[in-house]
């Protein structure tokens, strides 16, 4: 897989990202493709924060794969800093080619790099294929998490 490149996102990404997020059925009903309005804005927003690490893997010109890596630092733990794996998304074309392993050991070693001494993500509770995944690369279900909508 010598083959692909992880970059950051650029705002040309964002109509690869967002079919790319909307490509599942929890996605099919939280986002909107035909409308990159609100994704431009959230991109912006992403932009300026130099914690904030959206990412996407091309192969042949074209974006396979992409993550958002966010980096806090924090108080707990000793002082310790972490990050935040969030919006894992391969191209339907590319699951199972070993792209996803790529992008999350991306982020393990971007953590790394940035002093991190925990990596966390959340993953839906339906998602039982991903936290299989996430379990194989070292991962554990460690938490319960929780969500307020607003």
């Amino acid at each position: 897989m010598s083959d692909l490149e992880i970059r950051p996102a650029s705002v040309a990404d964002l109509p690869d990202l967002v079919a790319m997020l909307a490509d599942d059925p929890l996605g099919a009903q939280r986002e909107s493709p035909d409308d990159l309005t609100p994704y431009r804005i959230a991109f912006e927003r992403l932009a300026q924060d130099p914690n904030q690490h959206l990412v996407v893997a091309v192969r042949e010109s074209r974006v396979v794969g992409t993550l958002q890596l966010t980096i806090v630092p924090g108080l707990s733990r000793r002082g310790a800093t972490r990050s935040i794996i969030e919006g894992v998304r391969v191209h339907g074309a590319e699951r199972g080619s070993g792209l996803g392993t790529q992008l999350i050991q991306w982020a393990v070693d971007a953590s790394r790099s940035q002093g991190c001494q925990l990596v966390q993500l959340t993953s839906d509770a339906t998602r039982t294929d991903a936290h299989r995944f996430y379990e194989r690369l070292g991962f554990a279900a460690s938490h319960v998490g929780f969500k307020l909508q607003l």
